[in-house]
């Protein structure tokens, strides 16, 4: 299945679900409009709060509520489950050090630490890496089910990453 919105495509494998949104500015309720263009009246924030883009990709049924980097989805899943976010940052991150490596992050099982959770939950483990590409700064997010699955559960998240394109804005 193709997933595409805000210049973020993927192809998602067989089982896996996703969604590509706009963050809620600050004060403001709601999903932005189907069409993309988020033209709500306040909708754009002030400055420092302008909404950006944030997918969420995984390999279980994906709960309506959801926090950007996962709470509430990470909370359901199994251990045969993979959870992945990827979440911009605004234009003035472009340039910055941290953002410094080029391209979409390859993963291996060793980037994964049951330490670099946002919240810890027992048997799971996390990968954070910062990037920019098509001159747009992003953290990937990836949770996996289970640590000790991570040989397995690694390459599933590698193959959906694989099938992500992100354009210029």
């Amino acid at each position: 299945m193709r997933l595409s919105a805000y210049g973020i495509t993927t192809d998602l494998p067989p089982g896996w679900e996703g969604r590509i949104t706009k963050r809620t500015a600050p004060g403001r309720a709601g999903p932005p409009s189907p069409s993309g263009a988020d033209d709500r009246p306040g909708a754009r924030g002030t400055p420092g709060e302008v909404p950006s883009p944030v997918a969420h990709l995984a390999n279980f049924a994906l709960p309506e509520q959801r926090g950007d980097f996962g709470s509430g989805a990470v909370d359901v899943m199994g251990p045969d489950h993979v959870f992945l976010t990827l979440f911009e940052y605004g234009p003035e991150s472009v340039g910055q050090a941290l953002f410094s490596d080029q391209g979409i992050p390859a993963l291996q099982p060793a980037m994964f630490n049951p330490s670099a959770l946002q919240r810890v939950i027992k048997g799971q483990a996390g990968c954070q890496r910062f990037f920019t590409t098509a001159e747009r700064a992003f953290c990937l997010y990836v949770v996996l089910g289970s640590h000790a699955r991570a040989t397995t559960l690694v390459p599933q998240a590698q193959r959906t990453l694989r099938a992500t394109r992100i354009s210029p804005r």
